[in-house]
């Protein structure tokens, strides 16, 4: 026999002595890879699953899809279109307020802010959004926003076209959804 030979048996008699056999042993490494290999299948299916489940689970957003009902998100967002955290909302009273404004071509609306939660979907035209630092954003027809809360904006219809848009309010019985600013004092 040669020496490898002499040290695999020799490792077989040790290993066999406790039981576990050099048969057993292969065949239990080869059912571990085995039961690794689906439990690490059955894993990822569980894993993918539970990540796009939100997804397949609400793509209705709870209206039953199986009536030919269509949602389409338009905006669904804790920041506003600069990227500014959304405040809490108020203490008292809610109060829901639905406007349709419409601006015409090329007027520029005065400085003004909301101090409530807004949102917005322009249904025609171009409007773009100013702040007072300079920074602007633009949006179309079909576009969704959130507006900016308690920051100092303008608004004016670029282009040709009327801007028309709808405008959602959340806010607060007996607080104003919009504070015209005095261009003089900024306030």
């Amino acid at each position: 026999m040669r020496a490898s030979t002499k040290k695999f048996s020799s490792l077989s008699r040790h290993i066999g002595k406790k039981g576990l056999g050099m048969r057993a042993n292969l065949s239990t490494t080869f059912l571990q890879n085995k039961a690794i290999k689906n439990l690490f299948i059955s894993l990822s299916f569980v894993f993918t699953t539970s990540i796009l489940w939100p997804s397949f689970a609400n793509s209705d957003d709870g209206h039953s899809a199986s009536h030919g009902v269509k949602v389409e998100v338009l905006a669904n967002s804790t920041k506003t279109w600069n990227g500014s955290v959304l405040p809490s909302y108020p203490k008292g009273q809610p109060n829901i307020k639905i406007l349709r404004i419409q601006v015409p071509s090329g007027v520029t609306l005065p400085w003004h802010y909301h101090p409530v939660i807004n949102a917005a979907v322009i249904l025609q035209g171009t409007l773009e959004l100013k702040l007072k630092d300079g920074t602007r954003k633009t949006y179309q027809q079909g576009d969704a926003l959130i507006e900016v809360v308690n920051t100092i904006h303008e608004g004016k219809a670029l282009g040709a076209t009327d801007v028309d848009l709808i405008v959602f309010y959340a806010g607060e019985k007996d607080v104003p959804t919009t504070v015209l600013i005095d261009p003089q004092n900024n306030q």
